[in-house]
């Protein structure tokens, strides 16, 4: 059955509980997911529901994670440094050490490890209490934010970001769980906070910085989720962000300079049951309206899909010839579930409706690869199959 659904953020925020029509404790539903923070799931319910909007939610629960950690002393880490000391420490840097005449002024250039507070992952924290200081309204929240800013610097964390290579040098141990929540939720300040205030050359209203938020934690999450779920033992094999190639045969010379690539969102594989599913992810609605149809599929998404399921098959791979596509929506006021095979291959088009409770919306993202609709085929070669 086929209903009009209305667009996501295409009403006022109400003050509160929702970011657009979706409730504050679901965006922090996806955010767990799409941080690979599930364990995390259940906590802060306090905090979430106190936030107005996501740049306050992150705000409030980096405050917390970074008091629990002071209240627990920071992490400390060996650092590798060069430095001209008054005696030797560590290994001495001969070369540096003659070409500056050095001994001459009882001095020496050493390169030795420190045993510091000054961590990459400290300072990448106190620059995102900073930053996010900057960009919410709610003054306490602001200066809270602020004075934990100036406790690290304190204690001797400098506020420079860190680069990505000192962070990627800087791995977080199994038992780090607070250093893990506390990083991740700096991260995330400048990987998805920040960059709405700033992106384009035009002042953005907050329904629009709130609706590139959610957009990213959407298709982040969905894979995420799939991932955390299916493990080995269930005999799905998760994919993410895989790239498809277009069968080319007699290419001109400039063809590879100009031809896209195709980047999939989640590919779930079960061989044991011959099943691949190609999942993309759109936070759109999932209808449009022509001047002859109130709501029709969106054929850019349809060929998109198709061009996915076709492009993948190759010789030498059962899984490919009856691989199923899945087009995956967002949706407030109705829940849809379509399905049409095409030359083989099964397409869905589905919604998941993230103003209900987070147990209904996991429960409907379970539900994608574990249930098989029974088809029925039509005279015109097509078949269609019931909604769930």
């Amino acid at each position: 059955m086929i209903s009009v659904t209305s667009e996501i953020f295409d009403e006022p925020q109400e003050a509160g509980e929702l970011i657009g029509r979706i409730p504050v404790r679901n965006l922090w539903l996806l955010l767990l997911y799409a941080s690979d923070l599930g364990s995390f799931l259940g906590r802060f319910e306090a905090d979430v529901e106190e936030a107005p909007d996501l740049p306050s939610l992150i705000a409030r629960l980096l405050s917390y994670a970074v008091e629990r950690r002071l209240r627990r002393n920071l992490s400390r880490n060996y650092i590798r440094k060069e430095d001209v000391l008054t005696r030797v420490r560590g290994r001495i840097d001969i070369m540096r050490t003659y070409s500056h005449g050095l001994l001459s002024q009882g001095l020496v250039a050493c390169r030795f490890e420190d045993h510091t507070i000054n961590t990459p992952r400290n300072r990448l924290v106190r620059a995102a209490l900073d930053a996010v200081a900057t960009r919410i309204s709610d003054t306490n929240l602001a200066h809270r934010c602020r004075n934990l800013a100036g406790d690290l610097g304190r204690i001797g964390v400098s506020g420079v970001r860190p680069s990505r290579e000192e962070l990627a040098a800087d791995q977080i141990a199994r038992h780090d769980a607070d250093d893990r929540l506390m990083v991740t939720l700096a991260k995330i300040v400048f990987d998805l906070v920040l960059p709405t205030e700033d992106a384009g050359d035009h002042s953005l209203t907050r329904l629009e910085r709130d609706e590139i938020l959610v957009r990213k934690l959407f298709e982040k999450a969905v894979g995420n989720f799939f991932a955390a779920e299916l493990d080995a033992s269930s005999g799905w094999r998760i994919y993410q962000g895989k790239w498809f190639y277009w069968p080319m045969e007699e290419p001109s010379a400039g063809i590879d300079a100009v031809m896209p690539n195709m980047k999939t969102d989640i590919i779930l594989d079960r061989p044991s049951a011959g099943r691949r599913i190609v999942i993309d992810t759109k936070f759109t609605g999932i209808f449009a309206k022509t001047a002859y149809r109130e709501a029709v599929l969106k054929s850019g998404y349809i060929y998109q899909i198709f061009a996915y399921l076709r492009t993948q098959e190759k010789d030498g791979d059962p899984l490919s010839n009856k691989a199923e596509g899945i087009l995956l929506h967002p949706v407030i006021d109705a829940d849809v579930d379509e399905s049409v095979t095409i030359q083989g291959h099964r397409i869905r088009f589905m919604t998941v409706n993230l103003a209900r409770p987070s147990t209904e919306i996991l429960a409907r993202l379970r539900s994608l690869p574990e249930q098989e609709p029974q088809e029925e085929v039509l005279s015109h070669g097509i078949s269609l199959s019931s909604p769930l």
